[in-house]
């Protein structure tokens, strides 16, 4: 019997180093669209601060109430489109996310298999996923399996997936 940690394969220094390449590329196919959520949230902050400055000045000084309605009016098409265009990102990325991650998993269930038939070993316990109260440290294969896995599938092998269209 062996025990495994496997939230330390995310590990981005001491993990699976083809779990830091997907997620390296996931995200700079996403990176666009980070960038244009965040340059939407800056105008509608823009806005906010104007509609703020015009609703605060002097008393006397002519506002146009027409100009004033057209940034409020603006500024909640803004939140509106930030709003769907967040959503949006975001159903793509856990989309995107399942069909990079899918196969690695796979790939590193088969190797975890292989690895424990070469060694011996009946049972593998996700410590990640069961609580333990106690596991001898001679039986924690994490490193040795990390290790044998990187050795083996190198990172540069998950990148040859294309990306979508």
């Amino acid at each position: 019997m062996a025990v495994i940690y496997t939230d330390l394969f995310l590990d981005q220094k001491t993990g699976i180093a083809k779990f830091s390449s997907v997620v390296t590329r996931l995200n700079g196919e996403f990176q666009k669209t980070k960038d244009e959520i965040t340059q939407m949230q800056t105008r509608a902050q823009a806005l906010e601060s104007e509609i703020t400055k015009l609703r605060q000045a002097p008393e006397g000084t002519p506002i146009d109430q027409r100009s004033l309605q057209a940034k409020i009016d603006q500024l909640e098409q803004l939140k509106k489109d930030i709003q769907r265009k967040g959503e949006d990102a975001q159903a793509a990325y856990n989309r995107r996310r399942q069909e990079l991650f899918t196969p690695l998993q796979d790939e590193i269930g088969r190797a975890l298999e292989v690895f424990a038939k070469a060694r011996g070993i009946n049972v593998i316990i996700d410590a990640a996923q069961v609580p333990l109260l106690y596991a001898a440290d001679s039986i924690d294969i994490t490193r040795a399996f990390i290790a044998d896995f990187n050795s083996k599938n190198p990172a540069t092998a998950a990148t040859t997936t294309t990306p979508p269209e």
